[in-house]
């Protein structure tokens, strides 16, 4: 009979085990801002509500694979804190991170244009910023002591996908078009990587 008991388990442990996925690996895709946190603002368009469609379609576009899964700090108009944010990024020890967020300055109508990635003191963290370098128009990369890339243990990388007060780059970002390619490129990025 224990014979039998024992059996038993191991036939149910190896069918349980071979439908578990063994190596998922996680992709954290970060909506910056939220909530009452607007981010940077251009009339009625706001950086929050960017990025989270931006990081809603990175998703969708990656739910019919099994190779990773693709986890959002935020998939509605919440905000979490940047330490809630941190704290769940270390927990699930994800391959890498990506913050995204808009970038503006003073001025009413700026010529900048163009993507901009801060990334952290790490080797992987640079190779995730010249994959997006690759894809994207980007202005610049710049290590930056910021709480996200500082806090996060992940390879992690903050982009900058335009300027909010740059006609061009706000059109861009804020058509279907526009954020459906961005998604796109992401998803290429996070295939390759």
């Amino acid at each position: 009979m224990r014979g039998f008991k024992l059996l038993a388990f191991s036939a149910f442990s190896a069918s349980f085990l071979s439908f578990t996925p063994i190596n998922k690996k996680y992709i954290v895709i970060d909506a910056g801002h939220g909530g009452n946190d607007m981010g940077s603002v251009y009339g009625k368009v706001s950086e929050k509500e960017i990025t989270v469609n931006i990081a809603k379609e990175i998703k969708k576009l990656n739910e019919n694979q099994d190779q990773y899964e693709v986890i959002l700090t935020r998939d509605s108009d919440a905000y979490p804190t940047l330490q809630e944010r941190t704290a769940m990024i270390n927990k699930l020890n994800p391959e890498i991170v990506i913050s995204l967020h808009m970038n503006s300055n003073p001025e009413k109508e700026t010529p900048k244009q163009g993507t901009e990635v801060y990334i952290q003191n790490t080797e992987n963290s640079k190779k995730l910023a010249e994959k997006i370098s690759k894809k994207f128009d980007v202005a610049k990369v710049e290590e930056r002591n910021l709480h996200m890339l500082r806090e996060t243990k992940a390879p992690a990388v903050l982009v900058e996908l335009g300027f909010m007060n740059n006609t061009k780059d706000r059109e861009y970002v804020t058509s279907e078009k526009g954020q459906k390619e961005i998604a796109q490129k992401f998803t290429d990025i996070i295939r390759e990587y």
